[in-house]
């Protein structure tokens, strides 16, 4: 038989699915099991959120709509756009996509020619080099520093600059790490990308999940119309209004590139599920309280999180301003030993602790870092408790 595409056989199987597809079969064998690898909120979807797509089914509303999304959903993203983050789009600017992952997937087909390349800091969410990788491109990860928040700097993100540099993508508030940029920050990515004719692909799915007064969320499209011009925002449902299975994401850019991701979907969903988009627009334009409710509860649990895990000798983490993770850096445990098993990477430490313990975390070698771990607190608090203590009698008993 002829050989399959090498893009895609160049596609990494996901690291968290296979921690998660592991965990999953040791609870269906009766296993005692705390997962800390949750990518979504574990709160329902609100009431009048599924209220409004129940109504769209009796009223019959089943058929196509047009390709980009009905215009009462993005005439709300519009309105979203400008009392949230002070910008001015036209419904004809917006693309709803099935999910954030789609609406990024079309934003890689839409800019990326072969051998182009995209610049994103590391750590990244780990279906950013595979999506930029399925389109031809190239990618350069600028890595972090934990002394600098895990944010870039601005002579890091130059230096990677190339003549065949393309667009730099990242995502604040930021996922694994949980870091917010600031509009300093911000306005330094700007100026590069202004100065070299780079687009910005700004990934904001976490946008409304931050828990810093000092650093609220800015959208780097705000801060001018030549940095609008060329900003693709990334964004949707699923975190902020817990519709993870809903399947809606959007993107907001000037009308060209707009114009070219409708044509792609055209060609390769059409529109997105009709319900889920009568329940965005619930979502968007109804009681707003379901978020703070949600916010709150994921900020009790991140102090709970931090402050245990800050007791636990080994373990090294900065306490996140967003999204609902905490990336710790276990690099003072490497070279110890379980049963004979030496933990070398993060890979090591998450499997020893899975069948030592019954404690199921990520480890971070696909976002960048191979000595860190991260652990989701969309967990009840009970559980927070119970798995960390699991964690530090796992650490207290490695020789």
């Amino acid at each position: 038989m002829k050989a399959l595409s090498y893009k895609a056989l160049q596609v990494k199987e996901s690291s968290t699915l296979v921690i998660t597809a592991k965990a999953k079969a040791l609870r269906a064998a009766g296993e005692d099991l705390i997962a800390f690898t949750a990518g979504e909120p574990d709160f329902d979807t609100p009431q009048h959120i599924k209220d409004a797509a129940i109504a769209a089914v009796q009223g019959g509303f089943t058929k196509y709509t047009g390709t980009t999304g009905i215009g009462e959903l993005r005439d709300a993203i519009c309105q979203k756009l400008k009392q949230d983050n002070g910008l001015i789009y036209q419904p004809s600017q917006i693309v709803v996509s099935n999910g954030a992952k789609h609406a990024l997937s079309n934003v890689f087909a839409a800019l990326i020619n072969e051998g182009d390349e995209v610049i994103f800091p590391a750590p990244y969410w780990i279906t950013y080099p595979q999506l930029a990788n399925l389109a031809g491109g190239v990618s350069r990860v600028v890595v972090t520093d934990k002394s600098a928040g895990y944010k870039p700097t601005a002579a890091q993100i130059r230096a990677t600059v190339t003549s065949k540099t393309k667009a730099i993508l990242f995502n604040s508030p930021n996922n694994p790490s949980g870091a917010v940029f600031s509009r300093d920050e911000l306005a330094a990515i700007a100026d590069i990308a202004v100065e070299h004719d780079l687009y910005i692909i700004s990934d904001e799915i976490y946008e409304k999940l931050i828990y810093n007064d000092a650093t609220p969320h800015i959208s780097i499209a705000s801060l001018g119309p030549e940095i609008q011009e060329r900003t693709i925002i990334v964004n949707g449902y699923s975190k902020s209004y817990s519709m993870t299975g809903w399947r809606v994401g959007y993107t907001a850019s000037n009308r060209q590139i707009a114009a070219v991701i409708g044509n792609i979907q055209s060609h390769q969903t059409s529109n997105i599920n009709t319900l889920a988009q009568k329940a965005a627009v619930a979502a968007q334009v109804g009681d707003q309280q379901c978020i703070e409710d949600m916010r709150l509860a994921f900020k009790r649990r991140r102090d709970l999180m931090y402050d245990l895990i800050s007791e636990i000798p080994g373990l090294d983490a900065l306490k996140p301003d967003g999204a609902f993770y905490v990336f710790i850096d276990i690099s003072a445990l490497q070279g110890k030993a379980a049963d004979g098993r030496v933990i070398n990477d993060a890979s090591d430490f998450a499997d020893l602790l899975l069948d030592k313990q019954k404690v199921a975390v990520v480890p971070c070698a696909d976002f960048g870092y191979n000595n860190h771990i991260r652990l989701s607190y969309a967990s009840a608090e009970k559980d927070i408790q119970e798995g960390m203590g699991r964690i530090g009698d796992f650490i207290k008993s490695l020789l």
